[in-house]
């Protein structure tokens, strides 16, 4: 019905008529003279829309001579089924296609310039304020007019040539049926052949993609066989950035890739890869999209969400973007289909379909071809950086084994070095002690063996004094010949070339000896000198070293009676266990503090006490009798109180045992 006073409609229409009508208003606007602006709901594609655009279908025609607006909105109700019109058994592709066909818009068609520039205001507010989008619709907003009743006329004349019933031959039924069933037929033959090949080809990039690597050769090969497939003038890789320099790749005539010059990537991103039906399409690699793309352009957000960018035409979607509509056009993109690669939660970059010479209505199985060969490239992507995540730690694992077998080589060059210095110290060493030995020993041996001559002259030829400096003479040596024989056994020990000279021999003699020995040593200490045997005549004979073990019993007792006051009391005890000696040396003398203890046995150690300076000595004597115990595979233990005295325990195996 008229909708007075303007030549207005509403009616509910199928959309086939409402795309008549969509038709008609183009061709009037090709008509009109002035500037003039079409626009359709492709403006929206790119943005997030609120929920009362998406069911709508537009299109707005602006100038001063004619404007007009056609608004369709989408009846509620069923959408597939029978519902629909769909008979049990039929193909949903014919079933699809009537519902296309039937599908029912509330439309409006309306001249009033209060209604177009209403409309014009909530379509803008879709907008960023600071778009040019934005910004362009205030600007035609305001251009709107009353319609020149000339073109208002000429519209009309449109409609009524186009809507006027034309004289066709008639058919039978028979005749619409049989048409109508072959038609169905045919076209559900050729949907599903188109089907078959589309999972031949997705078999292919998913079997390559398993076969290969190298994610140069998988993207390469993909937009070939894609692009061949779908009949593209071109389809590329948009990555966004990822990392400082890339490499894109191109293809030649050959149907060979090559790498070219290396690329900065700037604030968006680039193409990194694409596959071209002909030469004489313009290559997009290196070409730079940000100065007029929108950095906060909402439509990548939706990329995220997994949003397909569907552009029949560019200069209907992008009208009103007229830096970019121009950079579409230089690079020939008439219509695009842009689907997101999603990595890792993350958004890596778009596979982008191009027709360049002609605007292009994309189906749903192109849409849903690319979306899988998408999610197959991301796949893909997931799998080299995988493997390059695994190549790096092997590499570095690589690097740090290198970086040890360096370290090992140049730390047994230093152990080798050091051994050498090592060898030659001791070979120093011995050679120094036995020169010391004939140096030193030699004289030395004359020197006590003069000085004892002397003291046994007669009184009257020697004076006292004479006889006391060559007393002092006499011991001195007899101390310094102790001294060095110390240090030259020590020395033997620890260059492992003494060898025990081992035979059978009586504990209780040796214990004895030893005792009877160091008995006048003791007298003129005035320390009382106590033998205790706890052995049995049957259990006496035992096999060692019997001038070692004489020299360890000698070196306990003697250093007990030095560092026992007069009147004190030295214990010597014996006792066998298990086939092991038992030497015990007990004493009640100074005593050793507890935190010297540790100090005990190492060379030239001697205690700090207020005795120090009191008892003469080198420090080698427990250090030495320590070295011989081990050397018979026993041990030495020390238990010690300050004023009260110290137990020096050894256990000494018997050597037979040992070696059987």
């Amino acid at each position: 019905m008229l909708i007075s006073p303007e030549l207005g409609f509403s009616r509910t229409l199928p959309l086939s008529v409402f795309n008549q009508l969509r038709e008609l208003l183009e061709q009037m606007a090709q008509a009109v003279e002035n500037v003039t602006v079409v626009l359709t709901e492709a403006v929206l594609a790119r943005i997030c829309l609120p929920l009362e655009w998406e069911r709508q279908k537009f299109t707005l025609v602006v100038s001063e001579q004619f404007s007009a607006l056609l608004l369709g909105k989408q009846e509620d109700g069923g959408e597939n089924g029978e519902e629909n019109g769909e008979k049990p058994g039929e193909s949903r592709i014919v079933s699809k296609n009537k519902e296309i066909q039937h599908l029912l818009l509330n439309t409006t068609l309306t001249f009033n310039a209060e209604a177009i520039a209403s409309f014009i205001s909530k379509l803008k507010n879709c907008f960023d304020i600071y778009s040019s989008t934005y910004h362009s619709l205030e600007n035609y907003k305001q251009i709107i007019r009353t319609n020149d009743s000339t073109k208002q006329s000429q519209f009309t004349l449109l409609l009524l040539e186009h809507f006027l019933p034309s004289v066709k031959p008639s058919t039978t039924v028979n005749e619409q049926v049989v048409n109508t069933d072959c038609d169905a037929c045919a076209e559900i033959e050729a949907a599903l052949n188109k089907k078959i090949a589309q999972e031949q080809l997705l078999n292919q990039v998913t079997t390559q993609i398993r076969k290969s690597l190298d994610l140069g050769v998988i993207m390469a090969t993909a937009l070939t066989q894609v692009r061949e497939f779908l009949g593209l003038d071109r389809l590329v890789i948009y990555q966004f950035e990822p990392a400082k320099v890339k490499y894109p790749f191109q293809l030649h005539k050959t149907g060979e890739y090559s790498s070219i010059a290396p690329i900065e990537p700037k604030n968006t991103g680039y193409v990194l890869y694409e596959a071209r039906a002909t030469e004489a399409i313009p290559s997009v690699l290196n070409v730079p999209t940000d100065e007029c793309v929108d950095k906060n352009d909402r439509c990548w957000d939706k990329y995220r969400c997994g949003f397909t960018l569907v552009v029949d035409d560019v200069e209907k979607t992008y009208g009103l973007e007229t830096c970019f509509l121009e950079f579409l056009q230089k690079n020939q993109i008439r219509a695009k289909l842009a689907t997101p690669i999603m990595f890792e939660q993350t958004l890596w970059g778009l596979l982008i379909a191009h027709q360049c010479h002609a605007p292009h209505q994309w189906t749903d199985n192109e849409k849903s071809l690319l979306n899988a060969i998408a999610e197959q490239l991301a796949i893909a992507i997931h799998q080299t950086e995988l493997m390059r995540s695994l190549g790096d730690a092997a590499r570095k694992l690589t690097k740090e084994k290198q970086t040890l077998e360096q370290r090992v080589v140049e730390r047994t060059i230093a152990l080798r070095e050091a051994l050498l210095a090592a060898e030659a110290a001791s070979r120093l060493r011995n050679e120094f002690l036995a020169t010391i030995s004939h140096e030193l020993l030699t004289p030395l041996t004359y020197v006590i063996g003069m000085s004892s001559t002397l003291l046994r002259w007669p009184l009257g030829e020697l004076s006292q004094r004479q006889r006391d400096y060559l007393q002092t003479i006499h011991d001195s040596g007899e101390h310094l010949l102790e001294m060095i024989n110390d240090i030259l056994d020590l020395s033997q020990i620890e260059a492992g070339k003494t060898v025990l000279n081992i035979s059978e021999f009586s504990l209780i003699e040796i214990a004895q000896e030893t005792a009877e020995a160091l008995r006048e040593k003791a007298e003129h200490e005035k320390v009382t000198l106590k033998l205790d045997l706890q052995i049995h005549p049957p259990r006496d004979r035992f096999t060692a070293d019997l001038g070692r073990v004489e020299q360890i019993i000698w070196n306990l007792v003697s250093n007990a009676i030095k560092f026992t006051p007069e009147d004190g009391v030295v214990t010597l005890r014996l006792w066998v266990e298990d086939d092991t000696a038992i030497f015990q040396v007990e004493d009640t003398g100074i005593g050793i503090p507890e935190e010297q203890l540790p100090r005990l046995f190492e060379k030239f150690q001697q205690l700090d006490t207020p005795y120090r300076r009191r008892y003469e000595g080198t420090g080698l004597g427990l250090a030495l009798t320590k070295q011989l115990v081990e050397l018979h595979r026993g041990r030495i233990e020390v238990e010690s109180t300050v004023g009260i005295g110290s137990i020096f325990t050894i256990w000494i195996p018997n050597q037979l045992k040992i070696k059987n």
